[in-house]
């Protein structure tokens, strides 16, 4: 039983785990269980429940997209980006994931003391720089400094709104039988290129992380067709964790084929070394799509001129059978079930 004088109103939810591990923050099982018994028990509410990447709420008649995201990525910085540019990629990419189009953005800095002056000044010009692409204001924000050895450099929080037009309805439960699943690109290339400036391993080549804003890429694919029931960008936990979610909302399965899943050959070779499934690697650059059968080719077609989606493809379907799991053609023909992520492959990765 809890002790009533320690404040806590209620039972602590029912859990096999006392402590907060690392795998807890990891974009699968483990992150579930905790936002849904810990988070949504508490404060349950309709725009809260759909567990998308923003909440979409009305006011005066306009359709809105909220979203918050944090960053605790190590190190920050890393190739093709920094934390400063993930954050601002990051939250244009949570409300553009609803059909928003991203309009404002917040900052909150948290600082240990010592931070390079340097560091922060890279930090706040890619921020802008990310900001300006993207097309978004950061308008307000705040920070804080904390002792030398209580936090690590620097983390960020970014909120953000934008405006849905009429019309549009994304969100994860709309996924139908027959839709089809289109990525907009190689994936696993974020968490091999963090990870392997975090442990100083080298390659032949240099891969480089995929941040980027994908507000334009979005637009354009709305532009071909309003028929398009989900997206989502598959960042911690990757496309694995990703599709499972979308298959739980929506009880539908989900077939893909692993031949037609994009995977540079550089970044196989590392997850090899690594010990990685690159199905399970976070993205920052790259989205999945569920869209109407009659609408696929007019979306495909309108991502592949964008340079965010030069590379999409369709890599399954949603199915009516064995609702809520993932199934994978492989290369050889077989089939396996895609579980979710049920550890933490890479802490810190976003």
């Amino acid at each position: 039983m809890i002790d009533m004088s320690s404040g806590l109103s209620c039972p602590l939810p029912i859990t096999d785990y006392k402590q907060i591990l690392l795998a807890h923050g990891g974009g699968g099982t483990l992150t579930q269980q905790l936002v849904r018994k810990m988070f949504l028990s508490q404060f349950q509410n309709s725009y809260l429940e759909p567990l998308h990447d923003g909440a979409v709420i009305t006011i005066g008649g306009a359709r809105l997209a909220f979203s918050t995201d944090s960053y605790v990525v190590n190190p920050i910085f890393f190739p093709g980006g920094d934390i400063g540019e993930l954050a601002v990629n990051g939250t244009v990419n949570d409300l553009a994931m609803c059909g928003a189009r991203p309009l404002y953005l917040s900052a909150g800095f948290i600082i240990e003391e010592g931070l390079a002056m340097e560091d922060l000044w890279r930090v706040v010009l890619s921020m802008q720089e990310a900001a300006k692409s993207a097309g978004v204001l950061l308008v307000t924000g705040d920070t804080k400094v904390v002792d030398r050895g209580k936090g690590d450099k620097i983390f960020i929080n970014t909120s953000g709104i934008g405006v849905i037009d009429e019309g549009i309805d994304v969100t994860p439960k709309r996924a139908r039988p027959g839709d089809r699943v289109i990525l907009s690109g190689p994936i696993a290339l974020h968490g091999i290129a963090v990870m392997s400036m975090r442990e100083g391993l080298e390659f032949e080549t240099q891969i480089k992380s995929d941040t980027a804003a994908l507000n334009s890429l979005v637009m354009d694919m709305i532009n071909a067709s309003k028929d398009i029931h989900v997206l989502r960008d598959p960042t911690r936990g990757g496309i694995a964790s990703a599709l499972n979610e979308i298959a739980g909302s929506a009880h539908v399965g989900i077939e893909v084929v692993e031949e037609k899943i994009p995977i540079p050959d550089d970044v196989k070779g590392a997850c090899e070394i690594l010990g990685l499934d690159p199905l399970y690697v976070a993205n920052e650059g790259k989205l999945i799509a569920f869209v109407a059968p009659e609408a696929a080719d007019a979306v495909l077609a309108s991502m592949r001129k964008n340079r965010y989606g030069t590379d999409a493809v369709v890599i399954g379907e949603a199915v009516a059978a064995h609702a809520g799991i993932v199934i994978m053609t492989t290369a050889i023909g077989g089939h396996r079930v895609v579980d979710m992520l049920s550890g933490e492959q890479l802490p810190r990765i976003c």
